[in-house]
């Protein structure tokens, strides 16, 4: 990455993926291995290759992993009794159930079955409530905790900023909106949050100083929804028409790179930005899981 105002998530993920070694090794010398187990519902090509970055993460790491692939018809309360098992297994100290499940499954139903201290993932109510009330000691969602970690090893400053938050969702919009209005280090933001009802979106956008766009829209942001010095954080996953392309598609984020990328003052690439640090974060929250059973 060339220009100046990219912010690598690349490098910043590989910086926190390094800090966590140190402490897995004094994790090993005490006898314990930190454990990490993937859910995967069905085929889904795209949650094949997610879960494949994990498990090549926890490996490079050090971190033991299992996979455990159930079929796409599979019913939610078998699904419920596996997570059971994975709660009640002292060798696991985090579970991830990778979306999007089947229909026939409740992810809620799944997310509160987790058992909320090996909750890596941030989703149990209770980890979501003490993100609401600012305790640290909850697990948070992995995508929004990288967010403010880039921003926070990139110098932004997010003290007094204006913030936009494109999206409303339990995975990022929400969260983001929680931890970036909190008062603590790298919060005291003053935030909006904007969805598909929300009037006059291109004004709220062209007053912030921050933006984070999670709406599933491709390129939604335009230049003319920025105003010039913005910081933006692209967290969408897109994949649009492209005759160029060998696969006849490409993947493109929820921000119009080409035009943004001029006026703002920091701005993360997609692909190479959000991505990485959603699996650094993970990795985090497993150590911790694990670095809470030998207190």
């Amino acid at each position: 990455m060339t220009a100046t105002n990219l912010i690598d998530g690349r490098q910043i993920a590989a910086q926190i993926l390094d800090e966590l070694r140190p402490r897995i090794a004094a994790l090993k010398s005490r006898g314990v291995q930190p454990g990490l187990a993937f859910v995967r519902v069905g085929e889904d090509p795209a949650s094949k290759v997610y879960v494949g970055r994990k498990e090549k993460t926890c490996a490079a790491l050090g971190i033991a992993s299992t996979t455990q692939v159930l079929p796409e018809q599979t019913s939610e309360a078998d699904l419920l009794a596996l997570l059971a098992r994975l709660n009640a297994d002292a060798h696991l100290h985090g579970i991830l159930v990778q979306a999007p499940l089947p229909r026939q499954i409740r992810a809620e139903v799944v997310y509160a079955a987790v058992a909320p201290a090996k909750d890596v993932d941030g989703f149990h109510p209770v980890n979501v409530g003490k993100l609401m009330l600012g305790d640290p000691t909850g697990f948070q969602p992995c995508t929004p905790a990288g967010i403010r970690e880039l921003l926070a090893r990139s110098a932004v400053k997010t003290e007094g900023a204006e913030v936009v938050i494109l999206g409303r969702g339990n995975i990022v919009g929400k969260p983001m909106a929680a931890m970036l209005c909190q008062k603590g280090r790298q919060a005291n933001a003053t935030v909006t949050i904007c969805h598909s009802a929300t009037r006059e979106i291109r004004a709220h956008c062209r007053r912030a100083d921050i933006i984070v766009a999670a709406m599933g829209v491709p390129e939604f942001l335009k230049a003319d929804m920025v105003k010039p010095g913005v910081v933006v954080m692209d967290v969408g996953v897109n994949r649009v028409p492209d005759p160029a392309s060998n696969t006849g598609t490409k993947l493109v984020g929820d921000v119009a790179f080409a035009e943004v990328q001029p006026l703002a003052a920091r701005i993360t690439p997609n692909p190479g930005g959000v991505g990485p640090m959603t699996i650094a974060m993970l990795m985090q929250n497993t150590v911790r899981a694990a670095e809470a059973v030998m207190r």
